[in-house]
């Protein structure tokens, strides 16, 4: 199999998805939020790129959460936090959320034929799912406001590294992502924590989000989306 990394959604119509597994990656914290969620056992996460679409399902029953620069919305049951996502009382519950980034990228991949959800807390499922695809790969950073992100960028090295004796690195996006990997993937939450998305959560009090995020294999799940909902 071939792989690539597209490092954010401005550099998307790069890439032909219509042919292609995606992995859509956001560590902080969007499908950190959604891995957590399913893996707690939520019936489902529905991404919506408006504040007016989530409230419109909010309306239907389902709990409404999102976050815009980092903040979560006064309207929403739950922020951006995977500690909210795993609340006891939002086992079965169906959640509609929108985010700054994440839900974006997730919008943007909408024509692969296979869309799945990356994060450290899944990274080992991740693999293991990717290493028995029969289709390349993209591995698509959600990045900060179009921006490239370190944060996203390791975690896609750290795919690389899982599937490198089995997979094509296509780019030198892929070579690059993979080599950061190998240069910090010993303590991810050190370099997680030094990065600019960090710097500025950290201004909200949830140093610990970030340290939960940067965990790896805390859930043996591989969300998909499947008719505009992510399930496992």
């Amino acid at each position: 199999m071939n792989i690539d990394v597209c490092y954010t959604p401005e550099l998307i119509h790069q890439f032909d998805v219509s042919d292609k597994t995606v992995v859509v990656i956001d560590v902080l914290r969007a499908t950190s939020c959604m891995v957590a969620g399913l893996g707690s056992g939520v019936a489902s996460i529905t991404p919506v790129a408006s504040v007016e679409e989530c409230e419109a399902l909010g309306a239907q029953g389902y709990v409404m959460a999102g976050e815009r620069n980092g903040e979560k919305l006064p309207q929403f049951h739950l922020g951006n936090s995977p500690f909210d996502y795993m609340e006891k009382s939002l086992k079965g519950q169906k959640i509609a959320t929108t985010t700054t980034n994440g839900t974006r990228a997730l919008y943007l991949s909408k024509d692969a034929p296979e869309v799945i959800i990356g994060a450290f807390l899944n990274l080992k499922a991740v693999v293991n799912h990717l290493s028995k695809s029969k289709r390349d790969i993209l591995l698509f950073c959600a990045g900060w406001k179009g921006k490239y992100n370190l944060e996203d960028s390791l975690f896609a090295g750290a795919v690389l590294d899982g599937l490198k004796k089995q997979a094509e690195f296509d780019s030198d996006a892929a070579t690059a992502a993979f080599y950061l990997y190998q240069s910090m993937g010993k303590d991810p939450y050190y370099f997680i924590s030094r990065s600019n998305h960090a710097k500025r959560l950290s201004k909200f009090g949830i140093l610990k989000d970030i340290e939960y995020c940067s965990r790896c294999n805390e859930f043996d799940v591989v969300p998909k989306l499947k008719n505009g909902e992510l399930v496992v």
